[in-house]
């Protein structure tokens, strides 16, 4: 494909290290070596004889312009790479400085907010949010109950709320604020966040939920959710490429759809900031997971108290928590989330024991979360992780 003319210039070409070459053991070159060389066949409908395949050849086969990894131990970025182009043809090489749509991997960074917010007495997990709530109230259950909708239930997708998730508002169209998106008013392209079953009743994956969450926040804070989000994760974490604002800079990526066609104008808006709107690199979102490793571990001075901490990597309902996953792996406990927006796909993984290892991965195209995927268990074959895979949550209903 035209778009590809070149790939495999940009892709020995862009890549950098977080720490100096021999900083690096031989763990770490082999698990880039197989990164590089050896990805693992990608989950769906296997093809005869297909056996583990160079990245570029992955990228290629799923039309995925750009693909940026960062990994972590021992409370630092150790290692980044970024193959390919931020723009499918432009020749812009995508570095680890290029910044990419987290999606839902937006939610933890949300959830820690709120629980920064917690720690400083200004909000609870566990109180009724339309006692609080003056730009929109949640709807009443279906059926009468004295269970309430509280941030804890919002962040664990066990409030029983509406719309699973977003499309996000193409360059040009008009943008609602999060009250307009919560009622479905125009310009909003989504239906009105209702609530299907009483609250703490199920776990259903709800976009609508954060938004509901990210209501709470704004006006808590003075009804700017990006800054308060700014102030309590972003700085304190030293994520200083992230942001939650929607305007396109010159350091992103841009999207492409399934067959590595750009998205029109680069990328989609999200005004849903809580569940869908960070833009940030793996190595920075690596150091907020950083941030969550030393709060779980109770350090001193961490982003999180160490009950906070705990709250927010707690299952709540099967292995949900606040805004991650939790599960296990060769007996180790693990956190993760995975990531789609339009033309932007991603995952992490992190240990909160042992050697504190993580892994992000961030890539420019619809095909890209499988192609993360296997990234994910190449690279966690190299270092002897086990499976850290976990199944999907059931998606809430949409109207």
């Amino acid at each position: 494909m035209r778009i590809f003319n070149g790939f495999v210039l940009v892709l020995a070409a862009a890549f950098a290290t977080a720490a100096p070459a021999n900083m690096l053991n031989d763990r770490d070159r082999a698990a880039i070596e197989a990164l590089e060389r050896r990805v693992v066949p990608l989950p769906g409908p296997r093809v005869p004889g297909d056996g583990p395949a160079p990245l570029a050849r992955r990228m290629a086969e799923r039309n995925v312009p750009a693909v940026s990894v960062a990994y972590i131990e021992n409370g630092r970025v150790k290692w980044t790479r970024a193959y390919g182009e931020a723009v499918a043809g432009s020749g812009r090489a995508a570095t680890p400085d290029t910044l990419f749509q987290a999606a839902s991997m937006s939610k933890a960074v949300a959830a820690a907010g709120a629980l920064r917010l917690v720690d400083r007495g200004r909000l609870s997990l566990d109180e009724d949010v339309n006692q609080r709530l003056r730009g929109w109230r949640v709807p009443d259950a279906p059926e009468a109950s004295s269970e309430r909708v509280t941030l804890r239930r919002l962040f664990s997708h066990t409030a029983g709320l509406s719309v699973a998730g977003y499309p996000g508002y193409a360059v040009g169209a008009g943008v609602p604020g999060i009250a307009d998106s919560l009622a479905g008013r125009p310009p909003a392209n989504t239906a009105p966040v209702r609530a299907f079953a009483v609250p703490g009743a199920q776990l259903a994956y709800s976009g609508g939920g954060y938004s509901v969450a990210q209501l709470l926040i704004a006006e808590q804070a003075g009804g700017d959710f990006a800054r308060a989000m700014r102030d309590a994760v972003l700085r304190p974490a030293r994520m200083t490429r992230s942001t939650f604002d929607q305007h396109l800079s010159a350091h992103a990526a841009h999207g492409h759809d399934a067959q590595g066609v750009p998205v029109p104008g680069g990328a989609h808006a999200y005004p849903e900031l809580a569940a869908a709107g960070l833009w940030t690199t793996p190595a920075d979102y690596g150091r907020f997971l950083i941030a969550l490793q030393e709060s779980w571990a109770g350090r001193r001075g961490a982003l999180l108290t160490w009950q906070s901490a705990r709250a927010m990597m707690a299952p709540v309902q099967a292995h949900y928590g606040l805004g991650v996953m939790i599960g296990n792996s060769d007996g180790r406990t693990i956190v993760t989330h995975g990531g789609s927006n339009e033309g932007f796909q991603c995952r992490f993984v992190a240990f909160l024991d042992g050697a504190r290892e993580g892994l992000v991965i961030m890539t420019n195209g619809d095909n890209g979360g499988a192609l993360a995927a296997a990234i994910q268990r190449t690279i966690a074959d190299a270092y002897g992780w086990g499976n850290t895979s976990l199944p999907p949550v059931p998606r809430a209903p949409d109207e």
